[in-house]
């Protein structure tokens, strides 16, 4: 892990909080979604904060 301060530490943790929580935001939405091109778009963003989320997490490893 790299040498992170708390305030960066603890930034990392909301941000990662908060991608998460968009990832499921998304695909929730996709899944009440009738549209078929709505519901890809969804689907499109919500693998776009996944690899955000991956991305942050990594930090920590």
């Amino acid at each position: 892990m790299a040498n992170l301060t708390s305030k960066e530490l603890t930034a990392l943790e909301d941000q990662i909080g908060c991608e998460e929580t968009l990832v499921k935001k998304y695909e929730a939405m996709a899944c009440l979604c009738s549209d078929a091109k709505l519901q890809r778009e969804f689907n499109d963003y919500a693998g776009r904060h996944r690899a955000h989320y991956n991305t942050l997490v990594s930090f920590l490893q």
